[in-house]
């Protein structure tokens, strides 16, 4: 990505006033959109398997997520049913996205017709509806905290100690993030400094330039984000209470991402989203893990 579009640089930390506008909803329409952008229908006969628990994308065979159009398909996971997809939702996102193996295994209760979308035609969506991103970020977002509300109400949510760094977006993308924000954008925070504290209002979402930042969920770590990660984007697209608390482990400089340079760059440029997309949904998989 040589060239990022900015409506307005983001700001340094400080006080603002919450921005009115809600996160995306699920549109069926907009799905529909999407997928006839990217695939062609599809009928498939009664008890068809789309994919199978536990399977991974290999050389022959890529991943696909898909939209229901007619029918009804099955969710189990562990030979027990834990879902089902109607006429117009969207489902195997998660691993389409995120390049990781399939969660649960979808059968189709009846005769159905689908669309289905590989990487590659995915991608070429984005291209075209890239609004598709903010809904499906959304989505996942909505997903993620009531996970984490049910686990925290549990106390089944334990700590990671040995948690790797993530990492998002590389050198080029961050230089171009860095060059467009300016140096109203960055925020330089010493180690051991507070970002944000859980359950304050989240303005800015972060993209680490140098440094290393922790995540924690009452207390316990979660997640260690080096250069080129982000963190601090589910408040602002939900414009929720931050979900965790995020402190420098070292001496860090930070981009910070306000409201509008956020949608403008997932409107502007599809690889931003496509790689914001793949980072929530690996967050999703690591909570959903815990829930196990």
């Amino acid at each position: 990505m040589d060239e990022l579009d900015f409506s307005k640089p983001a700001p340094k930390p400080g006080p603002a006033a919450p921005r009115p506008a809600a996160p995306p909803l699920y549109n069926a329409a907009m799905a529909m959109e999407f997928f006839r952008t990217g695939g062609k229908p599809e009928s498939v006969p009664a008890g068809t398997k789309f994919f199978e628990e536990n399977q991974k994308a290999g050389f022959l065979k890529r991943d696909k997520m898909y939209l229901l159009l007619e029918g009804e398909v099955l969710l189990t996971a562990r030979g027990k049913p834990i879902g089902l997809v109607k006429t117009g939702e969207v489902f195997g996102e998660m691993a389409a996205i995120s390049d990781s193996p399939r969660s649960a295994t979808a059968t189709a209760k009846n005769a159905c017709r689908v669309i289905g979308l590989d990487d590659k035609q995915f991608q070429a969506a984005l291209q075209a509806k890239p609004e598709f991103a903010l809904m499906l970020l959304g989505m996942m977002i909505l997903r993620l905290r009531i996970m984490l509300t049910r686990l925290t109400r549990l106390g089944g949510l334990s700590g990671d100690p040995d948690a790797k760094e993530s990492r998002v977006f590389d050198k080029t993308i961050v230089a171009a993030l860095a060059q467009g924000l300016g140096e109203s954008g960055a925020a330089r925070f010493s180690r051991g400094q507070a970002v944000f504290g859980e359950g304050q209002t989240g303005l800015l979402m972060y993209v680490v330039q140098e440094g290393r930042v922790a995540l924690s969920i009452q207390g316990q770590l979660v997640e260690r984000v080096g250069p080129g990660g982000v963190f601090g984007e589910m408040a602002l697209i939900d414009q929720s209470a931050r979900a965790a608390s995020a402190v420098a482990e070292s001496d860090c400089l930070l981009l910070g991402l306000n409201r509008n340079v956020f949608l403008n760059l997932v409107k502007t440029n599809p690889e931003f989203g496509a790689s914001l997309l793949a980072a929530v949904a690996a967050r999703v998989r690591f909570i959903a893990s815990k829930m196990k």
